[in-house]
């Protein structure tokens, strides 16, 4: 089975495409900032297949004249799996404040397969411009105008809204409904919470809050609830262990290094 960087990074992001939910409210973020790198290590039947990384600038960027995050996750194939050569690059800029993005972008690379792209996000008009780049990512081929909902995330921003969120009035079986714009789709899921559990992981032990996205009938995962995420239940609010049920066999994430963590 070819290990796509696609599969992996959606294991980890598919539940992310978040619209600040009620009756979850959303707090000023005080879960992350500048320089934070997050590495994961990405597993399939035991056998190390991915590095996957998240990055945040050490630098506070600018688009269209706003302070933004500029968010970059990365990821490449190791060992036996860097046959199928994957690496990838998924981005995002947002709003400092409102944590919504302005800008994101796709640059992927998986075997001979290439895909250049970039969507600028106008949150007041509730647009989404697709730019597509060519193979070397020098020339503009196509540009395409959609609608989307109101203050919409991307694949990558949603997630670092969803650290923002205050989950303490949570209860198991309470559900989150999500809202985002991935690949010229909006999309309408929701998110299950399955409570709090304690994890081991190489850089400690953590309690943490358990989600489950409920996904569309489809070709990759097994079953409704396939995918299981949890995020720590301190400040910081980092994901340090992901499941994913396959067709055939799981794709297992594990955090193994956070660096430059808002709250230490």
């Amino acid at each position: 089975m070819v290990l796509k960087l696609q599969i992996i990074l959606l294991t980890l992001l598919l539940l992310v495409k978040i619209q600040a939910p009620d009756p979850v409210p959303v707090r000023k973020n005080q879960a992350f900032g500048k320089g934070e790198t997050l590495t994961f290590n990405v597993s399939y039947f035991f056998i190390n297949a991915a590095e996957a990384k998240m990055v945040i600038s050490d630098e506070i960027h600018r688009v269209n004249g706003k302070p933004a995050y500029k968010i970059d996750v990365y990821g490449k194939t190791l060992n036996i799996f860097k046959l199928f050569y994957v690496k990838d690059n998924w981005g995002t800029y947002i709003d400092t404040a409102r944590i919504v993005p302005y800008r994101s972008y796709r640059h992927i690379e998986e075997g001979n397969y290439r895909k250049h792209e970039v969507i600028d996000f106008d949150q007041d008009d509730g647009t989404a411009e697709v730019k597509l780049y060519d193979r070397e990512n020098e020339e503009l081929v196509k540009t395409e105008i959609f609608d989307v909902p109101y203050q919409v995330q991307d694949i990558v921003s949603g997630y670092y809204l969803l650290r923002t969120m205050d989950f303490q009035g949570l209860k198991k079986g309470d559900e989150i409904r999500i809202k985002g714009f991935f690949d010229k789709k909006n999309y309408n899921l929701k998110l299950i919470y399955e409570g709090k559990d304690e994890v081991s992981t190489s850089i400690g032990d953590f309690d943490t809050h358990v989600f489950s996205p409920v996904m569309p009938s489809n070709k990759l995962f097994r079953g409704k609830k396939p995918i299981k995420m949890w995020i720590t239940a301190d400040e910081n609010r980092i994901p340090v262990k992901i499941k994913a049920s396959m067709v055939v066999g799981s794709i297992n994430m594990d955090i193994v290094s956070a660096e430059s963590l808002r709250n230490n």
